[in-house]
């Protein structure tokens, strides 16, 4: 028992010293992490072609291919779309400006019962002459730190070259690697490690792929229907929407306050908000009843609540590295709460049955007993067993 106990205490110092190590190099590890999602995205297509008779160099090449340029059409697309998206978005600022100094500030006022002085722009530009020393000194200090911030541009761009080198690497040999570790495991756990491996591979693949393609789907719909209804800004808010939508409820809700303003602003009637409500309406329908039960399914398990805690957890605690990673962590985690639960269902612990305890049973029947001499109408025991 001390050395099953000894043998667990080792493996929870091992995952502990991994996820500190992943903790302190989050920022080196960044273009790693990108390139093995990159790599496992390919794996499933290179094994393919493998089965086909290919060696394993020649099918990495073209999935690598494959992907490196879809990744260049797709910046060859929209890198223009945006541009222009960004221009009607400059072109209609002084819009925005007028629109919320006329007619949100007021209703805001009136609705909430605000001093009317807090959304005065003379008092605003006031207070800003006031402080522009220290708005200065700040941009001083910005500037100061963005001078001395040529090599992390540097390190961002050699970042940036490493993500296509490595991921080709990983694809190269992502089989070998696994089958590296699986010799590394201690062979009294491998059966368990690998089972729960595949498990945690099948919510990885649902998810990943699944969620990148309802992501792609929701931003087209979104960006297409926003664009016919007339909205200037329709695709640039259509994509983020779709972006933003692997957070439950938080591309809708940014893209769809956002479209609302874009429409108040650009056109200011009934028929057009109406427009951009129907949009949003059946993208949701789209993606409830359409696009996450056949491209994702059910089997991750995670709830709304659990996917925003894990995106918020993994962004404090590792940056964009763990926002990255928050959520195929979380369904790594789910595979494994779920192993221990059936562990703790089997065990002595759940399926022993316990002694009663005495003080508890004399105070149920001291219960019982005041309940009887308090209800008039209790039926008497037979005879014999009062006699008895």
């Amino acid at each position: 028992m001390n050395q099953q106990n000894s043998r667990y205490w080792q493996m929870f110092a091992i995952i502990a010293v991994i996820v500190f190590l992943i903790w302190l190099l989050g920022p080196v590890l960044m273009p790693f992490a990108v390139a093995a999602m990159l790599a496992y995205l390919g794996d499933p297509l290179a094994d393919r072609l493998e089965h086909m008779g290919l060696n394993r160099t020649l099918s990495a090449s073209i999935v690598f291919t494959v992907l490196l340029l879809a990744v260049i059409g797709v910046l060859l697309l929209l890198i223009p779309l945006i541009s222009r998206q960004i221009e009607n978005f400059i072109e209609y600022s002084p819009h925005y400006a007028a629109w919320a100094q006329q007619t949100a500030w007021p209703w805001l006022q009136t609705k909430l019962h605000l001093d009317p002085r807090m959304f005065d722009s003379d008092r605003l530009l006031e207070a800003i002459k006031e402080h522009v020393g220290s708005i200065g000194g700040v941009a001083a200090v910005v500037l100061g730190k963005v001078t001395h911030s040529g090599a992390g541009i540097v390190l961002w761009l050699t970042n940036l070259v490493l993500i296509p080198v490595v991921a080709f690497y990983l694809l190269r040999d992502w089989d070998r690697m696994v089958a590296k570790i699986d010799q590394m495991l201690p062979r009294s756990i491998e059966p368990t490690v690998a089972h729960l491996a595949r498990e945690s591979d099948n919510i990885l693949g649902a998810f990943v792929r699944g969620q990148l393609l309802v992501m792609l789907a929701l931003g087209t719909f979104y960006g297409v229907g926003l664009g016919l209804i007339g909205l200037s800004v329709g695709l640039l808010i259509g994509m983020v929407a779709g972006l933003l939508s692997f957070v439950p409820y938080l591309g809708f809700m940014i893209g769809f306050v956002a479209a609302i303003i874009a429409a108040l602003v650009q056109f200011g009637d009934w028929t057009h908000l109406l427009l951009v409500c129907g949009v949003f309406a059946v993208g949701q329908l789209l993606e409830g009843y359409v696009l996450v039960p056949r491209l994702v399914g059910n089997k991750i398990g995670l709830h709304p609540v659990a996917v925003m805690f894990a995106v918020l957890a993994g962004g404090y605690l590792f940056g964009f590295l763990g926002v990255l990673l928050a959520l195929p962590a979380a369904s790594v985690i789910v595979v494994l709460m779920r192993y221990l639960l059936e562990r703790y269902r089997l065990s002595e612990l759940y399926n022993e049955a316990g002694e009663q305890d005495p003080a508890l049973a004399a105070h149920v029947d001291i219960d019982v007993h005041r309940d009887d001499e308090a209800d008039p109408t209790a039926v008497p025991p037979p005879a014999d067993q009062a006699e008895s």
